[in-house]
């Protein structure tokens, strides 16, 4: 006899809205899924779409990176890095960085055990200081 939780299924659901996330392929939230997934399988429900992105990111198969703007965001790449939001466009981009050293700071100083982080960055995306850069240049000449 098992006992604890039961093990976690692989099922049709979880794999469209995995499925979907990949194609979309940015931090996409569970509207932008349940949109996607429901343009091939118009019979889903928005909650099975949000119950399994919950235990995607629950079993680590996903990330939830996280509420922007009033909802939550997800990541398919696993792989370390941290996100930078930009305040005018609210797109999330993807950035690299070490931050071990901080994490051995935080162990050393406050005597934390550190197994895991999530660090997100606020300001403003290369594309809109552009933008307000040109902006500034056509007043001034």
């Amino acid at each position: 006899m098992r006992s604890g939780r039961p093990a976690s299924r692989n099922t049709i659901q979880r794999q469209l809205v995995l499925t979907a996330l990949g194609d979309l392929n940015i931090h996409a939230t569970a509207e932008q899924v349940y949109d996607r997934v429901s343009t091939m399988h118009p019979s889903i429900s928005k909650a099975t779409v949000y119950r399994n992105l919950g235990r995607l990111a629950e079993t680590g198969a996903i990330a939830n990176i996280g509420s922007f703007d009033g909802a939550t965001h997800y990541d398919h790449r696993l792989h370390r890095h941290y996100h930078f939001v930009c305040d005018s466009c609210g797109r999330i981009f993807d950035v690299s960085g070490d931050i071990s050293g901080l994490c051995d700071e935080i162990e050393d100083t406050d005597g934390h055990e550190v197994r895991g982080h999530s660090l997100n960055f606020a300001g403003v995306c290369r594309d809109c200081r552009g933008k307000t850069d040109a902006g500034l240049s056509d007043r001034t000449s």
